[in-house]
């Protein structure tokens, strides 16, 4: 006995049991920023007052650096879940669908390893 809908009979399609884990870390990422965030303004104020040098040394403290690095990962890692979703629900050609998921990826994981490199340069300056 088959339980599909006729629909997917036709066109052979099934669950693909990775959807859950994209909702999830959506979520995740998001609940992450929410803190994450509010500490990234309070670095920004301080960016905006301060001399260079002050920031410097601000930055390059351990727990300062470490949530920059997290807010800098969190942020990459939802924009790609968030345009992935974009991407798949607006595409409809499938290589096309594939080449852009694809290319958004590596773009914001280039993106982000720049992000942190910067970061422990700022950190090696004092």
């Amino acid at each position: 006995m088959d339980y599909r809908t006729p629909l997917a009979r036709a066109r052979g399609l099934g669950s693909a049991k990775a959807g859950t884990v994209h909702w999830w870390m959506q979520r995740v990422t998001a609940a992450a920023l929410i803190p994450l965030s509010l500490w990234w303004l309070t670095f920004i104020g301080h960016l905006l007052k301060s001399p260079y040098s002050h920031t410097v040394a601000w930055l390059s403290k351990p727990l300062n650096g470490v949530l920059m690095i997290a807010w800098v990962l969190a942020v990459f890692y939802h924009a790609g879940l968030g345009l992935q979703v974009v991407i798949e629900d607006y595409v409809q050609t499938e290589w096309l669908k594939i080449v852009s998921v694809w290319i958004v990826k590596l773009t914001l994981v280039f993106l982000a390893l720049i992000a942190v490199m910067a970061i422990f340069n700022i950190r090696e300056m004092v």
